[in-house]
């Protein structure tokens, strides 16, 4: 399957990113929590009392980029690093918000005590 250079350039900085966080500590191997929010840039043309609005979280992000397509680079992005394999993620939680500094901050944790078919 095809991946535009840009999207495979991308999966290679949260591969990168994903290394630094695990520290050396071995990808998780069973049924993995997500967290995921996206912080997206407040427009300049906006208002102050519009940006305000936007960093107090009464405006909500319904542009570019599409959650979907954000959730499957970083997922690509950490395979092999911070789990075996994207199919683990069982519980997957999305947010796009407005923020200062945008970026992506995801959070994956091993579901503890669950029974899973191997």
């Amino acid at each position: 399957m095809y991946t535009p250079a840009k999207t495979a350039s991308y999966e290679g900085m949260v591969a990168l990113a994903a290394q630094r966080a695990m520290a050396g500590r071995a990808p998780i191997t069973g049924p993995a929590d997500v967290r995921l929010t996206m912080l997206l840039p407040i427009p300049t043309s906006w208002s102050k009392k519009k940006q305000a609005a936007a960093l107090a979280g009464q405006v909500y992000p319904t542009k570019k980029p599409d959650a979907d397509n954000v959730v499957k680079a970083i997922f690509d992005g950490i395979n092999g690093v911070v789990w075996v394999d994207d199919v683990q993620a069982c519980d997957i939680a999305v947010r796009k918000r407005y923020a200062e500094t945008p970026g992506v901050q995801v959070v994956v944790t091993e579901i503890q005590g669950a029974l899973f078919a191997a």
